[in-house]
């Protein structure tokens, strides 16, 4: 057993049931940033769980499906530009941890974030700087958010074809940029993370 499920087995011996929370796409100029949260089963566990971008991408899609067979509980929130452009990207991502852990529904006792800050939560929660190195909970949520938001990104590039947003799924890439300098603002963009650069 590694070190991420024996982290796991530390803390549900003083907790009891432990979520792992964690979110991808904080920094993409478009689309939403997307938080999950799991429990996972200490007697089904799904083998080969790491941080998801160590991992490769069909790693990632496979270890996703074993994920949401095998845990007790999941829940997947997007949170969108609107709101990332209201709340500023922080506000919008403690949002949608806090949703995510909601959509539980008490299956957990205790809760791990990624990060070093917690959403207000009813329930006690630690935060976990490099969670998704060290917590096979909070490894597991990293993959179902990053899986999540990617393929929502590869259904929106077929929505919006000139971003190419399958190649970069929404990041600030060079190819990204000359895009958008061609082709304008679509309502996908987070309005707060373009003004420095004048597009909005």
């Amino acid at each position: 057993m590694n070190e991420l499920y024996q982290f796991d087995e530390q803390m549900r011996a003083v907790h009891g049931a432990i979520a792992g929370v964690d979110e991808a796409g904080r920094g993409p100029l478009c689309g939403p940033v997307c938080a999950a949260a799991v429990v996972l089963n200490p007697d089904c566990l799904p083998e080969g769980l790491n941080d998801s971008k160590k991992l490769s991408e069909k790693k990632r899609e496979a270890l996703f499906d074993e994920i949401c067979q095998k845990a007790i509980a999941y829940h997947i929130v997007m949170v969108g530009p609107e709101v990332i452009d209201e709340k500023n990207i922080l506000g919008a991502t403690m949002l949608g941890m806090k949703q995510a852990v909601e959509g539980l529904q008490g299956k957990a006792q205790y809760v791990l974030i990624d990060g070093n800050r917690c959403p207000e939560l009813d329930i006690p929660c630690e935060a976990v700087v490099k969670g998704d190195a060290k917590s096979a909970s909070v490894a597991a949520a990293s993959v179902l958010a990053k899986v999540s938001r990617d393929r929502l990104m590869t259904e929106l590039a077929k929505e919006y074809p000139q971003y190419a947003l399958e190649k970069h799924k929404g990041y600030p890439t060079k190819l990204h940029y000359e895009l958008l300098d061609r082709y304008g603002v679509a309502p996908i963009y987070r309005k707060s993370f373009l003004k420095k650069r004048g597009y909005v």
